[in-house]
């Protein structure tokens, strides 16, 4: 895939309300998305034949790691990731109080969110028992396999 169809792309993705479109070109592919400001994004371009989208060690998005001071791998306490992709929710239905909130106390096993994955309702229960220090996503935005939800100082 040329790179001016992938600037193209960014340029019509920037100037529409979509916020993600995948493209397919035979055996290649590219995928852009646009997030709200509370989480990074990065893009990966995958093209059979190049080094487009991999960094100098070759695996594809290695060194993307934030670790500066305030990011959540720079904060003490456990990272509560995403173990599928799906729309994160933070209470069973709009009207309900939200499972936690900052601040809260959590034992190992309490539910944290739940993730809808296939018109499926999975509850995502704590690791640890703690306080929640931190919410990394909003309700009802969806989250990757391996995004960081939740930080929780273990007590």
């Amino acid at each position: 895939m040329d790179i001016r169809k992938v600037k193209k792309l960014i340029e019509l993705l920037e100037e529409s309300d979509v916020d993600e479109i995948e493209i397919h070109e035979g055996e290649e592919s590219v995928r852009i998305s646009r997030h709200s400001s509370v989480t990074p994004t990065q893009t990966i371009v995958h093209v059979p034949g190049s080094n487009l989208g991999q960094t100098a060690g070759g695996k594809p998005g290695a060194g993307f790691v934030e670790t500066a001071a305030g990011s959540p791998e720079a904060e003490a306490g456990s990272l509560i990731k995403s173990p599928m992709v799906g729309i994160f929710y933070l209470s069973p239905s709009p009207e309900d109080h939200p499972f936690v909130e900052v601040g809260q106390s959590v034992k190992k096993g309490d539910v944290l969110c739940i993730i809808e994955a296939m018109k499926i309702m999975n509850q995502i229960e704590s690791d640890v028992s703690g306080i929640v220090q931190r919410i990394l996503v909003e309700n009802g935005e969806p989250v990757e396999y391996g995004q960081l939800m939740f930080v929780i100082r273990e007590t």
